[in-house]
């Protein structure tokens, strides 16, 4: 795959903010974003528009993340795919690798690991985690955003988890709603 050529990601995640904040940081980052949640979907999903990227959940609630790897990896072998996990076992994770995962890693991970972690070869150490070429503001967002989704939109629970006062994220999700930047 050439530098130029379009990055289509399929992500498989029963979870759909998760799978919402996924795809709003792979999007800014440049990727084509298909959403799936469930094996069969994700199946149908790929053979209409072919990932060259996916991001596969290992424990769906309708199918398998495992199956999902196998029949992306068979549809096309050179597709990047890695496996998320709130579950990590070593026996799941040389499954996914045989089956032709590129990587496996722990929930949370962050775009820019994953993104890392596509680049991944098998028998190579892993990549450097490349300097973030998005501003300071951008990661707080983005952080902000997976917190607020670990706690399920409660946002006293999520400014608790940040370390900030209830109000003081309220009045940076208002001003980013907005489109303004707030301190």
């Amino acid at each position: 795959m050439t530098d130029d050529a379009p990055r289509r990601l399929l992500i498989v995640e029963d979870d759909a903010r998760l799978a919402a904040t996924l795809a709003e940081s792979f999007l800014r980052r440049g990727y084509q974003v298909q959403v799936a949640a469930r094996e069969a979907g994700a199946l149908e999903t790929a053979r209409r528009h072919p990932p060259t990227h996916a991001i596969v959940d290992l424990k769906l609630a309708e199918g398998s993340g495992l199956g999902v790897v196998q029949g992306l990896a068979a549809r096309d072998p050179q597709t990047r795919i890695v496996v998320l996990t709130g579950f990590a076992a070593i026996s799941t994770a040389v499954e996914a690798i045989k089956l032709g995962a590129t990587q496996y890693l722990a929930k949370p991970a962050t775009a820019r690991e994953i993104e890392a972690a596509f680049g991944h070869r098998a028998g190579e150490a892993l990549p450097e985690i490349e300097a973030p070429q998005t501003g300071l503001r951008e990661q707080e967002w983005e952080l902000i955003q997976r917190t607020l989704a670990e706690a399920d939109f409660n946002i006293s629970e999520a400014a608790r988890r940040l370390g900030l006062h209830r109000r003081t994220l309220a009045r940076k999700l208002a001003a980013r709603r907005e489109g303004g930047e707030a301190d």
